[in-house]
């Protein structure tokens, strides 16, 4: 840093803070007291050519993406494509990733993203990859976090809505879904009407610790309940997975008041080393099952669809010991497993308390055969028997809780919006905090893990009113940024987020900083329209296809002048950027083109179909800034009528491509054309 910025550097955090201090003192909502505290701004600043402290990682709801912040500036680093078309970078839309969005109702070019998670080691993120749930169409994404790119998803079978997911094992094998519809399986033309006898829902483990290898392992078949949430145990619950369950009742219809009659619904308690122990021993059912398997190769950088055609079912009544329910109050949303694996917290929407499961009193209950009732093969165990505790009078509508590593917890209240910090054993509360407006998930950075990073928490709000400018009739989506680190909570920002913020992860920047992908090497790339020089670039018909091979390097394409293009052709660019330095993108676009653009990066081969549907000269251009002449990046595709004579050719300069590929000098003729 420069010395003038160092010395600079107080005032300009000083200027901030008395702009933050006198903002917090001015309130646009009389009924809202803004709680930012004087040393907010130097709390969250980041200076110009510093970096973030942690990475974290924000579901894009309805949007169907995951976007990047840093923290604790809030800046938005990325939007990270998953399962909804991009025209940014043409994700979806380009024919080498097109297939990475097919499923078995075909082609899906959106989806409502939730849960992301990411990667573990021994109970702790190890920075290799991030996944998140499809809560729609019910599909698991991996995205790798050395390119900040989706490179892998699995349609999950016999299911109808992936809400709970995609939590992952402890030992990072395997990554779960249940089912948040329970649906006939198989699904079949049955009466609504049938439901108790025909819905049953399913919980899905899906094995994900090698890429481009994600399968259902094995699938629990479960009484026919919405599965909401879940959460791994860790430490002595490690091998037991936890999940919230409601509409005990088993209601088909207006779910708000008919699937909240009972004072009680259920946490299943999964023995999931159990299970394999059960497949391993032939216990599952061969279950026909069609779903879609999509992936990236690594060096093509082409995505694969395949078709799988089974999966193994796993009835409790058929593997003793698999699942338990534990009763819990009431319409429970989150499950949460603290650092110790000792305590089980649930987020009763309507209960009055934070009730708290204990693994060991679950496993003497276990032994104990403490069970009020069995549900389809499932003990049901006693409530009093497994209760560690209660937190009284915790607010309205407690959701989702997550841990500092110090000894205490955090839960969202949605209804009274606020965070909530209790104390784990003795179950007191020692602090609260409101939030603007309508809290859901919250997130504390390793928060669900072994060893949390217990400096912040970020809170995500359903809903925002006046924190920002008005713009319409939508408002922007909101996160908070509260510090954690000392005895009282303080709230340090708030920052926009895209879509809805449903739930997010976070992880120190020094954990993957210095592992990010520069550029892809163009001598590994296999796709088989590369080009690594001018020379090889081309035309080739074949019927009414037409391929173009197009390198892309500053500041120009080769070719950059094609012909003999007909009407009713469809014409596909390969464009292969050669350049192998670091954010030296190239992009493409034609006119007229109904999908989107390209977006190449360095070293890689992207391809995007256009079909022209007039009779003219399109130009075509480089939509990325790559250099001081990038406006001069652009040439001309002729599009002739069907059947003329025109010669298929392709050129830069005074020289041209023909339909063999061999470069020479082009002669004119008498009118002018090549």
């Amino acid at each position: 840093m420069k010395p003038s910025l160092k010395k600079l550097l107080p005032t300009a955090i000083a200027v901030v803070g008395i702009g933050a201090l006198l903002f917090a003192c001015r309130t646009t909502n009389p009924g809202v007291k803004t709680a930012v505290t004087n040393d907010a701004a130097q709390k969250v600043f980041v200076a110009p050519g510093q970096y973030d402290e942690y990475y974290a990682f924000l579901s894009g709801g309805f949007s169907g993406q995951i976007a990047v912040y840093g923290i604790p500036s809030g800046r938005l680093l990325k939007v990270i494509p998953v399962f909804s078309q991009n025209p940014e970078n043409a994700w979806g839309y380009s024919e080498e990733t097109k297939p990475m969005l097919q499923t078995s109702h075909g082609f899906v070019p959106w989806d409502d993203s939730h849960h992301p998670e990411l990667s573990q080691t021994d109970g702790m993120p190890n920075g290799k990859w991030i996944f998140i749930n499809a809560n729609n169409t019910p599909r698991i994404a991996r995205v790798d976090l050395t390119r900040f790119e989706t490179d892998e998803i699995i349609e999950i079978p016999n299911a109808a809505g992936g809400h709970a997911a995609p939590f992952t094992t402890p030992d990072g094998r395997f990554v779960v879904s249940a089912t948040r519809f329970s649906v006939p399986i198989p699904n079949t033309d049955v009466a609504i009407s049938d439901y108790k006898k025909s819905f049953r829902g399913t919980i899905s483990f899906v094995k994900a610790d090698v890429p481009g290898k994600m399968e259902v392992a094995f699938q629990i078949l479960m009484p026919g309940y919405d599965y909401d949430l879940g959460h791994a145990g860790k430490g002595p619950s490690d091998g037991w997975f936890f999940f919230t369950s409601y509409n005990s009742e088993q209601a088909y219809t207006k779910l708000e008041a008919n699937a909240s009659q009972n004072d009680k619904d259920y946490v299943a308690a999964v023995n999931w080393k159990r299970a394999e122990e059960c497949v391993a021993a032939g216990k599952a059912k061969t279950t026909p099952s069609s779903y879609k398997h999509n992936f990236i190769d690594e060096n093509s950088r082409i995505a694969t669809s395949e078709t799988k055609t089974s999966v193994a079912m796993l009835d409790p009544r058929d593997c003793d010991g698999l699942v338990y329910f534990l009763p819990t109050p009431k319409s429970p949303h989150g499950v949460d497993v603290d650092p110790t694996g000792q305590y089980i917290v649930a987020g009763g929407k309507l209960a009055t308390v934070i009730p708290v499961h204990s693994f060991a009193k679950l496993q003497k209950a276990i032994n104990d055969k403490e069970f009020e009732s069995t549900i389809d093969g499932i003990p049901v165990l006693k409530y009093n028997a497994i209760l560690a505790g209660e937190v009284k009078n915790p607010g309205l509508g407690p959701l989702h809780t997550e841990f500092d590593g110090k000894g205490y917890a955090y839960t969202s209240m949605f209804i009274s919006s606020e965070v909530v910090k209790w104390k784990l054993g003795t179950w007191e509360i020692v602090d609260r905090i409101p939030t603007y407006y309508s809290i859901g998930h919250l997130m504390i950075p390793g928060g669900d893990t072994k060893r949390p990073w217990g400096k912040y928490l970020i809170a995500m709000n359903k809903i925002t009113k006046d924190r920002y400018l008005p713009t319409g009739p939508e408002l922007a989506q909101a996160a908070q940024l509260i510090d954690i680190s000392g005895e009282k909570m303080k709230l340090l920002l708030d920052f926009p987020t895209i879509g809805e913020p449903h739930y997010a992860q976070a992880l120190p920047a020094s954990m993957i900083k210095d592992k990010q992908v520069k550029f892809y090497s163009l001598a590994q790339n296999s796709n088989p329209y590369k080009i690594m020089k001018e020379a090889e670039g081309g035309i080739n018909r074949a019927g009414k296809r037409v391929d173009v091979k197009m390198l892309a390097i500053r500041s120009h394409f080769a070719p950059d002048n094609i012909e003999g293009v007909q009407l009713g052709d469809t014409v596909y660019f390969h464009v292969t950027n050669v350049e192998q330095d670091w954010d030296i993108l190239h992009g493409f676009a034609v006119l007229g083109n109904n999908n989107s653009e390209l977006i190449v990066a360095p070293g890689e081969t992207r391809t995007i179909k256009w079909v022209p549907t007039r009779v003219g000269v399109f130009p075509f251009y480089c939509t990325d800034f790559c250099s001081a002449l990038h406006q001069e990046m652009q040439g001309y595709i002729r599009v002739s009528p069907a059947g003329t004579s025109v010669p298929l050719i392709a050129k830069l300069s005074d020289k041209a491509l023909t339909q063999t590929g061999r470069l020479e000098k082009t002669m004119p003729t008498k009118h002018g054309h090549e």
